[in-house]
């Protein structure tokens, strides 16, 4: 396993630069003079950088694409108050040699204890029928990996390996929270469907290499696979409720609370209400939070962020 010689965040302008990167955008472009140059997106679990082959682009464009691992020579340049690296030389690199978590961002927390803290939660569940719907799920090998590396998004809320895990279990720690607030809720309910609202996502995207939408994902969307995936495990238990079934459907089909947001259905029960709003909230605070992070971090002397397309306004850092 090759081990990965530095990461964008270390560096500074003017060095020279020798190390692999994940290409996450290529495309060719040309000069006023109409010399072709290659535009490259260069991507660690870090962060991002240009990069830009100005010579030999056409023989450098043949050798990579778009998701694979590359080793670059080169050397940083400021731009327009950005670092840029000018790459003189890149080299294919073979996916087995390296380490995956090297190239793309991933949970800060430890996977194998918030997996463990979600099956604490299914444990407290008192409804047996939504119990063993919850084992069916979470005690299956396959889904359990893939729940555990899942990013929540692409380019929102929870962007990293690992990302669907994080937000899903702070998602049922506020439920748990919230039903104790309200006693009248059906606590059971709530963290059924924390737990599942967002499990379609585990084939929504892939994630072996970029972070992308699958096929389906594209398609059909997590809130339908979510349900598809809830009718065929409750239809292997005897004798579910019908109404247990139907209540946690409804959470699935309006957790995202408007048609405009792609809700199928807007919240009709309490549980679901309370469902999206604090889906919403964790959601958009990690986005609050990593957006004004990132900020910090590419332009400290600012109070303010850059405009932020997806929350359309400007984010206040602080003095």
């Amino acid at each position: 396993m090759k081990t990965k010689e530095i990461y964008l965040k270390n560096i500074k302008q003017g060095e020279k630069v020798s190390s692999s990167f994940l290409v996450a955008e290529k495309n060719m472009a040309f000069s006023q003079k109409g010399a072709p140059y290659l535009n490259l997106k260069l991507k660690d679990k870090t962060g991002e950088l240009d990069g830009k082959v100005w010579d030999n682009a056409l023989e450098f464009d043949q050798q990579f694409k778009k998701g694979d691992i590359i080793t670059i020579e080169g050397r940083a340049a400021n731009y327009k108050n950005a670092i840029q690296i000018s790459i003189v030389g890149i080299k294919k690199c073979n996916w087995d040699d390296i380490e995956p978590t090297d190239y793309l961002p991933g949970t800060k927390g430890n996977v194998k204890a918030m997996y463990s803290e979600v099956l604490t939660y299914v444990e407290k569940v008192q409804n047996k029928p939504l119990q063993d719907l919850l084992y069916a799920f979470f005690q299956d090998e396959k889904t359990a990996e893939l729940f555990q590396r899942a990013p929540a998004a692409k380019g929102f809320h929870h962007i990293y390996l690992g990302g669907l895990l994080e937000h899903t279990l702070s998602v049922v720690r506020l439920l748990t929270t919230t039903a104790e607030h309200y006693p009248n809720l059906d606590r059971d309910m709530l963290i059924a469907g924390g737990l599942l609202h967002d499990i379609g996502k585990i084939y929504e995207f892939s994630y072996d290499q970029l972070i992308e939408y699958s096929d389906e994902g594209r398609l059909i969307g997590h809130i339908v696979m979510g349900v598809e995936m809830i009718n065929k495990k409750i239809a292997a238990i005897d004798d579910f409720p019908p109404q247990i079934a139907l209540k946690l459907r409804h959470i699935i089909l309006s957790h995202h609370g408007e048609f405009e947001y792609g809700s199928p259905k807007r919240p009709k029960t309490p549980e679901a209400l309370v469902v999206h709003y604090i889906d919403d909230l964790d959601a958009k605070l990690n986005a609050f939070q990593t957006f004004i992070a990132d900020s910090t971090n590419a332009n400290p002397d600012s109070d303010w962020t850059a405009y932020n397309r997806f929350l359309e306004r400007f984010l206040y850092k602080g003095k």
